[in-house]
């Protein structure tokens, strides 16, 4: 990974990333660990934690893996209380879990919607209210990164996710100013189609029609993805609050990747005046 930021940049600094076993989390965890960070990682399997781990530790950073379903308020309180434990303190948050799968809204039962609701949004909001009220309020310092998605022109084949990650994006900005006067900013950042393990879930045809709908005709990556969120999680970003940060190659401005075909119900149902 091409270093972009001085050394130390987070010397003494103690970053918890969620969902830091793999993917971005864990590229992102490696690029802070590499500037002087302690790093703290959890997610729902053992496995790719410790790998990650071990991966961290191999590369001279100070790193601490455990598990923690960021579904279960209990589950964070311990693993936050285990980070405290080990480091003293906890002074950047990266909230990356997350899952979804691609759905038609039509087909996506209730339970499906919940599940990912659940996860995405009451999960990042629990493992945030813990850490600021343990950690970061106490402390009167912190910064927290939250990680979402595309999502400004809704999100066509994910309507569960989009839901979610929106209430993120409107509780980032809620935080940014409520909790002000603690020192804690709170910023997002929100990935277009970016390529790491996760993506291997997806169609081809879909990723295909992400990359030709987007002006840089390619998918981004992990690493690009990380960058954006060290700075915004480091003293250079210290101006900023309560901002979304879209790093998709202007798909969000451009490119359409939810096709509609031509036979779409015209509604009123009576006839439409030509146009000109």
């Amino acid at each position: 990974m091409d270093q972009l930021y001085v050394d130390g940049l987070f010397s003494d600094e103690v970053v918890l990333i969620t969902g830091g076993g793999t993917g971005i989390g864990l590229v992102a965890a490696t690029e802070m660990g590499l500037l002087g960070a302690k790093v703290a990682i959890c997610g729902r399997r053992v496995e790719p934690l410790k790998n990650a781990v071990t991966e961290l530790e191999s590369k001279g950073v100070e790193a601490f893996g455990a598990p923690c379903d960021i579904r279960e308020p209990e589950a964070i309180a311990t693993y936050v209380d285990a980070v405290i434990d080990r480091f003293g303190r906890i002074d950047v948050l990266i909230n990356n879990a997350g899952g979804q799968f691609p759905t038609t809204a039509e087909t996506l039962s209730p339970k499906g919607f919940a599940a990912v609701v659940r996860n995405n949004l009451i999960g990042t909001w629990a493992m945030t209210h813990a850490v600021a009220n343990k950690a970061m309020i106490p402390q009167k310092r912190g910064r927290i990164v939250n990680v979402i998605a595309q999502i400004i022109r809704g999100f066509p084949g994910m309507v569960h996710t989009g839901a979610a990650r929106a209430g993120v994006d409107n509780m980032t900005k809620t935080l940014a100013v409520e909790w002000a006067l603690h020192g804690i900013r709170v910023n997002a950042v929100a990935p277009g189609v970016i390529v790491t393990s996760g993506t291997k879930q997806y169609p081809p045809e879909l990723l295909d029609t992400a990359e030709k709908a987007n002006p840089l005709k390619r998918l981004g990556t992990a690493e690009e993805v990380s960058h954006l969120i060290t700075y915004l999680a480091s003293r250079y970003a210290d101006f900023i609050a309560g901002q979304t940060f879209y790093i998709d190659g202007g798909a969000s401005i451009w490119g359409d990747q939810w096709f509609l075909p031509e036979d779409v119900p015209k509604y009123p149902p009576y006839p439409v005046p030509e146009r000109g």
